[in-house]
């Protein structure tokens, strides 16, 4: 019987927490040149030279505080139940394979799984929701590369985005709902940043990004590519589900990296503003991620909660990632049905 391919993938996580495999992880990630897209020779110095070599012990170190000894990196935990899930339901009709852009288990790997099962199309699920050249982008750049040597390429076809998938909304609702949200002081949608250049690129116009304070706001023609007006749409939507006025909560991007300016506004910003206001207890959601990892579990739950705290806030919960919800396991199917 002819199997139709499914690859999964995800953005990647060091094979353990020790400082050896993050720096492995880290140098191949940040090689990427659609991840730092500037000139060639200063990436290399900036990665080979500052970055890798400063951080990768300091990352090592946060990964140990999320790792288990049973189940690993939350990312590859909750990826791997996602692909035996979705497995379960799609039946033998399709063959399922998960895979890492960066590490294990490499895109390579997985492709060839597929290849030596003989499916007759394959279809490409980079899960993140919403479209960004450094994270799908380059996804599909490398499962091109990779295929385009084959001497026979089945059908192949690509979800660019699905920031506003109606199942994986409703499972961010119903995440937030048991910890209810009319008793927080504010709400925040927390994405994972991006630099500024980047944005640019993907307006294709070359008249809308960054010509005026809320260009972001809603989807357009002109911005239907863009990062940033995905994720407010994402937040938009979450927040009709769960029925929040407009001032109660704010859109804003974590994880920067350097001193190029990056989306805004970023979360500790807006943490640092909301604590001087008085606010004592702020629901976070990070809609960018379909697992919970480091920057979720970590960076929201530990590093920004006692940021608050030292301002003078109470309390930073963290809705949890779509991981293996039954829902979600639905929109995956969806998606890959198209």
């Amino acid at each position: 019987m002819n199997k139709k391919g499914v690859l999964l993938v995800n953005l990647g996580t060091p094979d353990s927490p020790s400082t050896a495999d993050v720096r492995k992880y880290l140098d191949e990630f940040l090689m990427d040149e659609r991840v730092i897209d500037i000139n060639p020779v200063m990436r290399t110095m900036l990665v080979k030279g500052v970055i890798v070599p400063f951080r990768s012990p300091k990352s090592a170190k946060l990964y140990k505080e999320i790792w288990s000894e049973t189940t690993g990196s939350p990312l590859l935990h909750y990826s791997l139940l996602q692909q035996e899930l979705l497995q379960k339901q799609l039946g033998s009709d399709y063959h399922v394979e998960l895979a890492m852009r960066y590490q294990s288990p490499s895109i390579e790997s997985a492709l060839k799984n597929l290849k030596q099962a003989q499916v007759e199309s394959i279809r490409i699920v980079p899960l993140f929701p919403h479209y960004a050249s450094a994270s799908s982008g380059s996804v599909l750049q490398k499962v091109m590369e990779l295929v385009s040597k084959w001497q026979t390429i089945p059908n192949i076809s690509f979800v660019n985005s699905f920031h506003d998938n109606e199942l994986m909304i409703k499972v961010f609702a119903e995440n937030a709902e048991k910890y209810k949200p009319e008793t927080y002081d504010h709400i925040l949608f927390s994405f994972h940043g991006l630099p500024q250049r980047q944005l640019i690129k993907s307006d294709h116009s070359g008249r809308h990004c960054l010509k005026s304070d809320n260009c972001c706001a809603t989807l357009t023609n002109d911005n239907k590519f863009c990062y940033s007006a995905q994720c407010h749409h994402t937040a938009r939507l979450i927040a009709d589900q769960l029925s929040l006025p407009a001032d109660k909560y704010t859109v804003c991007f974590q994880s920067r990296l350097g001193k190029d300016p990056w989306v805004q506004p970023y979360t500790s910003v807006v943490i640092d503003e909301l604590a001087k206001k008085g606010m004592k207890r702020l629901l976070v959601f990070c809609p960018a991620f379909v697992a919970d990892c480091l920057e979720t579990v970590y960076e929201v739950t530990v590093e920004y909660g006692d940021e608050f705290k030292k301002l003078g806030g109470e309390h930073v919960q963290l809705v949890e990632s779509l991981n293996d919800h039954p829902l979600w396991i639905d929109a995956l199917e969806g998606l890959v049905k198209g």
